[in-house]
């Protein structure tokens, strides 16, 4: 949001989210003062769309498919103003290096890095800084079995439709394609990514919670929940705990 010009800026925001990338750039948006809508996900959890309300924005909810292809069109009809893309923006990946950065810092001797994969800005970032500073690392994405077109793509080594999507509460991640211009990017960073069953996700939440006392949403737990599937000989292994956004009556429910 600060790298928008004066002029961007003053057009107003606006992005397109299941509610985590949405807060963020609400957020963003009532600190520089500017209006925010967002192009919200009918499916979106209530916790996710009233944290996006309480934060400014103007909420405009329509099905995944149209928000799906309104992230590749770039516009939506009746919303107006500086498009910020949720996860096809060089700006919005090199923010998410930041996190490659510090987890080499404090684990220079890590081996594997996982982080979810949603739209791939999130592992783009990632691994790119990862990379940079430590080729040899293995930098995997994690995606739930209902929403894994990520690890079709690496199959096919071309960018993938995955036509058996399905809508769980993994909402912050995994989606029904990914975009040629993000596996371009993908491609050339990230060594691959780990299908994990909706059980396993669970699973992760639980341990997370029960260990750390930290609440992380189906998406946050991808990560943790690719981890499990590892060898000893592929440790240290540093998993990437990205989206907390769950109500909790959901989370009691899943992880009892």
């Amino acid at each position: 949001m600060a790298l928008l010009s004066a002029e961007a800026r003053s057009k107003g925001v606006w992005t397109i989210s299941a509610g985590n990338a949405g807060q963020g750039v609400a957020y963003a948006a009532r600190e520089a003062g500017i209006p925010c809508t967002v192009l919200v996900i009918e499916t979106a959890p209530e916790t996710k769309v009233e944290r996006m309300r309480n934060l400014g924005a103007t909420l405009v909810k329509a099905p995944f498919d149209a928000c799906w292809w309104a992230m590749e069109d770039r516009a939506y009809p009746g919303i107006e103003g500086t498009f910020v893309h949720p996860f096809d923006d060089h700006d919005f990946i090199a923010g998410n290096g930041t996190m490659g950065i510090e987890i080499m810092e404090d684990m220079p001797h890590v081996k594997t890095v996982l982080a979810a994969i949603g739209g791939g800005g999130l592992t783009t970032g990632i691994a790119s800084a990862i990379k940079q500073l430590a080729p040899h690392v293995r930098v995997m994405g994690a995606e739930p079995e209902t929403a894994a077109p990520g690890a079709k793509s690496f199959a096919a080594n071309s960018p993938q439709v995955f036509d058996q999507w399905q809508a769980t509460f993994v909402d912050g991640a995994g989606g029904k394609s990914i975009f040629p211009r993000m596996w371009e990017r993908l491609r050339h960073v990230l060594d691959g990514s780990i299908v994990v069953t909706l059980d396993q996700v669970k699973n992760a939440m639980r341990l997370v919670a029960s260990k750390t006392r930290v609440i992380c949403e189906g998406a946050g737990a991808l990560g943790v929940a690719a981890a499990l599937t590892l060898e000893e000989e592929d440790g240290p292994v540093v998993a990437v705990v990205s989206g907390g956004n769950i109500d909790l009556k959901t989370f009691c429910e899943i992880i009892v």
